[in-house]
């Protein structure tokens, strides 16, 4: 099984920026579509970016053109720079393979993402 560990969140100012890092376990990283996801309290997990084996990329409107997804193969890890942070970003942020599993055992902790002046 795949694990995964986020990290990267922290406080910021609204129009900053934060760079989360997922590294993953397991030799299907390669060849795995993996995204990013995020949930605000009391709201349902959205996807925010995903990006495929040949590094094509697809991101949520709300974050489009602020925010970018990469990944680094060789050492199983993927990224999201995120700028221009706005007060409707604030979430936990969460890697894996997408579409996102429905079991809730195959999700890491995920990071903390918080925006505020």
């Amino acid at each position: 099984q795949v694990q995964l560990v986020e990290s990267g969140g922290g406080l910021v100012q609204p129009g900053g920026s934060l760079r989360l890092s997922c590294v993953a376990s397991g030799s299907s990283f390669r060849i795995d579509t993996m995204g990013w996801y995020r949930q605000a309290p009391g709201k349902q997990r959205e996807s925010v970016a995903r990006i495929d084996r040949i590094y094509r990329t697809v991101y949520a409107d709300s974050v489009k053109g602020r925010f970018t997804i990469s990944r680094d193969n060789p050492r199983n890890t993927m990224y999201l720079q995120m700028n221009s942070l706005k007060p409707e970003d604030p979430a936990v942020y969460y890697c894996n393979t997408h579409p996102g599993p429905t079991d809730a055992r195959s999700w890491g902790q995920g990071t903390q993402v918080t925006v505020s002046s």
